[in-house]
């Protein structure tokens, strides 16, 4: 396969998945925006979306307040934020049609459906859609162009550039996610585990779509530890980082062995396997969770450096 196809396979799946992910950051943010506030720390949920995401810094630039209604707009509309959903829909439609030859009519159709409906939405403020609805709708099309793409796409070289993509941003958009709740934990130690607290998690599974899952794992306890454990280091969890890293490095040794070299990228996918496959979730506790989960977004983004590095993306 060409790079510049291999690339462009890799980054509609991403913008995609991204997409989707900042659907769920702002879905966990409204719902956890219902409960009151408690004075000190991380008092506003979406100061802690924007930090996590690590777009706080380009909200200032354009907006005085962080307020539900500016967050909406820069993270939903704005054109200007590369990261807004807007833009990240348009940005997945315009790889995809660079390998339209190169993906089935079908993965086409839902890539180019999710751009055109969104184009139909009002983003003047009065007429806007409600943000859980505007959510559900972009959970929706993702659902739909991953369902496209898995079963119709022959499982050949572009299968794995494509799953590449896919699983890099869902494992870095689920250590953000993690972060959200970081960002949002109370700042007295006598209210962690409380009711609050305890809303707070559950809801950070369900933007997930991991509620059920969680339970039939851990059963009904939601306490930080096993639901770290659960989005960390869980194999079974098709949102861990843990099960990320592996599809990684499962599709990796595929890509190698099809091309018949060992990459960079495959040596530095092992070792971030190795890491996961051998901590504990209560060494992560000890040694800080948002020191670790920043460490492993780090990672993670070297991690797909080495994959265009190691595939020629750039090489037009």
């Amino acid at each position: 396969m060409l790079s510049r196809n291999a690339e462009s396979l890799f980054w509609a799946s991403r913008y995609m998945e991204r997409a989707d992910t900042m659907a769920r950051n702002l879905e966990v943010g409204y719902r956890m925006s219902m409960m009151p506030a408690k004075n000190g720390g991380y008092t506003s949920e979406w100061k802690s979306i924007l930090t996590a995401t690590s777009t706080l810094q380009q909200f200032q630039e354009s907006y005085s307040e962080i307020s539900e209604e500016n967050v909406e707009s820069f993270l939903v509309y704005d054109n200007s934020n590369f990261s807004s959903i807007r833009s990240c829909l348009r940005m997945a439609r315009d790889n995809a049609r660079q390998v339209r030859t190169a993906i089935t009519r079908d993965t086409w159709l839902a890539f180019n459906q999710a751009y055109l409906e969104f184009k139909d939405f009002d983003d003047s403020v009065e007429n806007r859609v409600d943000l859980p609805t505007i959510c559900d709708w972009v959970k929706r099309q993702a659902s739909m162009v991953r369902g496209a793409f898995i079963n119709t796409q022959l499982q050949t070289d572009g299968y794995s550039f494509f799953n590449l993509g896919y699983y890099v941003e869902r494992a870095d958009n689920t250590a953000r996610s993690i972060d959200i709740k970081y960002h949002v934990l109370l700042p007295t130690i006598d209210m962690l585990g409380g009711s609050i607290d305890n809303y707070q998690w559950s809801t950070l599974l369900r933007s997930l779509g991991a509620y059920r899952s969680f339970h039939w794992a851990y059963g009904g306890e939601y306490s930080p530890d096993r639901i770290a454990d659960f989005l960390i280091l869980n194999r079974s969890c098709p949102r861990s980082l843990c099960y990320c890293i592996e599809k990684i490095t499962l599709h990796l040794e595929q890509l190698c062995s099809s091309y018949g070299k060992y990459t960079p990228a495959q040596t530095h996918a092992m070792r971030m396997l190795d890491e996961l496959r051998t901590i504990s979730v209560n060494k992560i506790i000890a040694n800080g969770l948002h020191e670790y989960l920043m460490q492993f977004v780090q990672e993670n983004n070297h991690l797909a450096e080495r994959i265009g590095e190691s595939f020629l993306f750039g090489e037009r």
